[in-house]
């Protein structure tokens, strides 16, 4: 067994078992980022899972810092990890334990690997929808926030479960969604609150850089996935039986409830 394939094996079982692991194994780590797409690419494989769109982690300068990374982290969003908006999202084994609430774009057409960067007009061009969307990440590390970008970027930049809503009707792209308000309300109270500006500036821009990443170190990105661009809002703390709402103000909101029952 090669480098890549032990360490998405290792991943992917603990990923299975709920179980953790302090790194992956010396000689299965990966250097850089090139080598942390490989083993997340085979990851996905070994998953059985098609892929249904795109995660970006750390896309403000503050969760960069919290977990020692110069930049943002892509990852890939798995079938049946996305769900549908009022799911019931299970905890069990999660050690992050966060909500985060985030906008997510549909891609209308293919943006294929090229060397030539994409601009964002023409990345925008492409979008054909906008949705929201609750993250609940988690990592398969005992501590995610000292492995380094391509141990993160081979764990699925710490995807766990997604949940989509469906597209959003308002006019949106009339909207500065940079200066975009966001609140997230746990058991009916406000406990966090963001704008757009969070994820690298504005959503758009965070939308065109994981473009540029997958142009580089994949094979790009498909009509029809989804892209969501990181958290607008400071992560809210979770625990079993909370029940969270996301607020888009006139793009409508999102909501999940926590249990500590496994829901795969």
């Amino acid at each position: 067994m090669g480098a890549v394939e032990l360490a998405a094996a290792t991943l992917w079982w603990n990923w299975q078992q709920l179980s953790r692991i302090k790194e992956l194994p010396e000689d299965a780590r990966p250097r850089d980022r090139a080598a942390g797409y490989a083993v997340q690419a085979k990851l996905a494989e070994l998953s059985r899972q098609s892929v249904v769109g795109w995660k970006i982690a750390a896309t403000s300068t503050a969760g960069q810092a919290h977990i020692h990374v110069d930049g943002p982290l892509a990852g890939r969003l798995l079938k049946n990890r996305v769900l549908t908006p009022g799911a019931t999202v299970s905890l069990q084994g999660n050690l992050m334990r966060v909500a985060e609430a985030e906008f997510v774009f549909r891609l209308g057409r293919d943006l294929k690997r090229r060397a030539q960067p994409y601009e964002m007009p023409e990345v925008m061009e492409a979008v054909e929808a906008m949705h929201l969307g609750i993250e609940i990440p988690d990592s398969r590390y005992e501590d995610f926030t000292v492995v380094g970008a391509p141990q993160l970027i081979a764990d699925d930049a710490c995807a766990a479960w997604f949940i989509l809503g469906p597209a959003v009707e308002t006019k949106w792209s009339t909207f500065d969604l940079a200066k975009h308000k966001v609140a997230g309300y746990r058991n009916d109270q406000l406990v966090s609150q963001g704008a757009g500006s969070n994820v690298l500036g504005d959503p758009r821009i965070a939308l065109t850089w994981l473009v540029n990443e997958l142009a580089q170190f994949a094979d790009g990105v498909r009509a029809g996935e989804v892209v969501t661009t990181g958290t607008c809002i400071p992560p809210i703390p979770v625990n079993p039986g909370d029940h969270v709402r996301m607020d888009f103000g006139e793009f409508g909101s999102l909501e999940a409830t926590i249990t500590p029952a496994a829901s795969e």
